[in-house]
């Protein structure tokens, strides 16, 4: 595995895309990462989005929170899938963070839920890990791979050694 591998943070609301062999990070509080990699073009990209309602909980689906999102989802698709991907050649994966949960309810309809299901419309599968915790989650995604995996802050290269699994 090559080590000098660039690197672009993702800010909080904003994806990257892009064909080449670099590292793309987020750093999730209150937030999730769907990364999505197309196999048959070799081009994958980040989206990071934070929960709404800053609580750093999961909070409910609104009609507003629903609009944006879906645009925000259907920009960063078409920049990773184009016109004509395969759903068997796309991967799908969403790492989310968010504080413990308290005595308050959580919500029935996540972003979570909501992005598996638009997803899921397509065909495409995914998994989904949420880490509950008072700590931020660094996420780390190799675009060009297809590789995604959690680090601690100072430790980027703790990238894994196996080759990705195709499932």
């Amino acid at each position: 595995m090559a080590t000098d591998l660039t690197e672009v943070m993702v800010a909080p609301d904003t994806y990257h895309v892009s064909p080449e062999s670099m590292l793309m990070i987020a750093d999730l509080h209150g937030a999730l990462a769907l990364c999505l990699h197309d196999e048959g073009r070799g081009v994958g990209g980040l989206l990071h989005l934070r929960f709404m309602g800053g609580t750093g909980r999961p909070s409910d689906v609104t009609d507003n929170t629903l609009s944006s999102v879906l645009v925000v989802l259907d920009r960063f698709k078409r920049a990773v899938l184009g016109n004509a991907a395969r759903a068997d050649e796309v991967q799908a994966r969403i790492l989310a963070h968010a504080l413990p949960p308290t005595d308050a309810g959580e919500p029935s309809a996540s972003l979570v839920d909501l992005i598996r299901a638009d997803l899921a419309d397509g065909k495409i599968a995914c998994g989904t890990q949420t880490t509950r915790r008072t700590e931020a989650l660094r996420v780390c995604f190799q675009p060009f791979e297809g590789r995604v995996w959690i680090c601690g802050p100072n430790d980027l290269r703790a990238a894994p050694r196996a080759s990705r699994s195709d499932g």
